[in-house]
């Protein structure tokens, strides 16, 4: 088995060091989108297509890298209908998601649960240890109670130890996997000293680390700064919700930040100049503290306009999204923390029923769809100078090799060597 060591460089697994991402030894920045609803619509076979044009638009627009979930608990369709019990069919929806990812180049980003109660999420998790029984008070009791650990626990193993249908490969063993997620944005709004994610942020790193080592982790985070570091809490836009981005980015076992940024839902009162220099300022601090402090890459893992705001324009949807890539662009050029950025969200043709506002169709030409595939361009162009830089540094290496060689082997020409 290979879990638990370390594997070579040409393995096709997204590595950490320092603050960047490595590919087989060359920087990789991650272009890509959320797409939640992968899994859910493959789990019906004449519905697979979609995913397919999916993959296919994205890989065609230069992104390489998709988050979705790997979690439907209770409920309609459910991917788990009991703690521990499994629908075959809804995990061959994941199973083909995977394969089909593979296929056009695409690293995914599969989150473990739900904050929110679409598709189960923590509520889920309480309420089937209430059904069995147990008295807990809150939603809040999933970060803490032993019962309810122990389904997310069992939930995390399925899922690693899964072997996939199509591909013939454990999850855990997978390079199509960029990162595990424990949680899409936790919050624990009952504990705001940050105590209480703090510590299951740390109990389920390390359990995931103990049965897989291959891959990346990270927690899911929304970005707010919390009680590490009060100079920085007047950036936070009003929410105070239990996570801290210094010290829950800090735990051993997480190995990149993430910040998402929706400033039209937190500063919805104000208007779009204000959002935008919000997120300026939002940005800027938490990719120098990823550099400065965590030393480790950061993602942005959800950013979005919705054409739902009131006075919304295109325009403004494309500079918000030209603000986040530049941010990343101009950090990554200089080899700084910031890796990438996810959009929210992609949908392909005939979904309707899954627009939410803040949907971007890249089979449907746009000026947002050129801003995104600009920007795969600019990261595609840095991971090219980079990867040049390092062939050049291996080229001088070895000739300075060749040239030690050639001087030892130069000493004895001309002379007996032996009898």
């Amino acid at each position: 088995m290979r879990s638990g060591l370390p594997c070579s460089s040409g393995d096709g697994f997204i590595r950490t060091r320092g603050v960047h991402f490595l590919l087989n030894g060359s920087p990789y920045y991650a272009n890509g989108f959320n797409a939640y609803w992968l899994m859910y619509t493959a789990s019906d076979p004449s519905q697979r297509p979609k995913v397919s044009a999916a993959f296919r638009e994205a890989a065609s627009h230069g992104l390489t890298v998709a988050r979705t979930w790997a979690f439907s608990d209770g409920g309609y369709r459910p991917l788990q209908y009991s703690p521990g019990s499994y629908n075959e069919q809804m995990f061959k929806g994941l199973d083909f998601v995977i394969a089909e990812a593979r296929s056009y180049g695409i690293k995914l980003i599969l989150s473990f649960a739900n904050n929110y109660d679409s598709f189960g999420g923590k509520q889920q998790y309480v309420n089937w240890a209430r059904s069995r029984g147990q008295y807990l008070s809150s939603d809040d009791d999933f970060f803490m109670h032993p019962i309810v650990k122990g389904y997310f626990k069992n939930h995390i193993k399925s899922v690693l130890y899964r072997y996939n249908s199509f591909t013939g490969i454990h999850y855990k063993d997978d390079p199509t996997i960029m990162a595990w997620e424990l949680m899409n944005e936790p919050r624990c709004t009952s504990d705001p000293s940050g105590r209480t994610i703090q510590a299951w942020i740390a109990e389920m790193a390390s359990f995931v680390k103990t049965i897989d080592r291959n891959h990346l982790l990270e927690a899911g985070l929304e970005g707010f700064y919390g009680p590490s570091t009060p100079q920085r809490n007047s950036l936070n836009p009003g929410l105070k919700i239990g996570t801290d981005f210094i010290a829950n980015n800090r735990i051993p076992g997480i190995d990149f930040a993430t910040v998402h940024a929706y400033p039209d839902q937190w500063l919805s009162s104000s208007n779009d100049q204000n959002q935008l220099s919000f997120l300026n300022n939002w940005l800027d601090t938490h990719i120098q503290d990823a550099q400065n402090i965590l030393r480790k890459p950061i993602l942005i893992a959800e950013f979005g306009k919705s054409w739902k705001d009131p006075g919304f324009s295109t325009y403004q949807r494309d500079l918000l999204f030209n603000t986040v890539y530049y941010k990343i662009y101009s950090s990554a050029k200089r080899g700084g923390a910031a890796a990438g950025g996810l959009f929210w969200q992609l949908l392909t043709e005939g979904m309707d029923n899954f627009r939410d506002g803040y949907e971007i169709i890249l089979g449907q030409p746009s000026s947002t769809a050129n801003v995104i595939a600009q920007q795969a361009h600019k990261l595609y162009q840095i991971r090219k100078i980079f990867s040049r830089m390092r062939n050049v540094e291996r080229w001088k290496r070895a000739r300075a090799a060749r040239a030690r060689r050639g001087h030892w082997r130069g000493g004895n020409r001309g002379k007996r060597v032996g009898n």
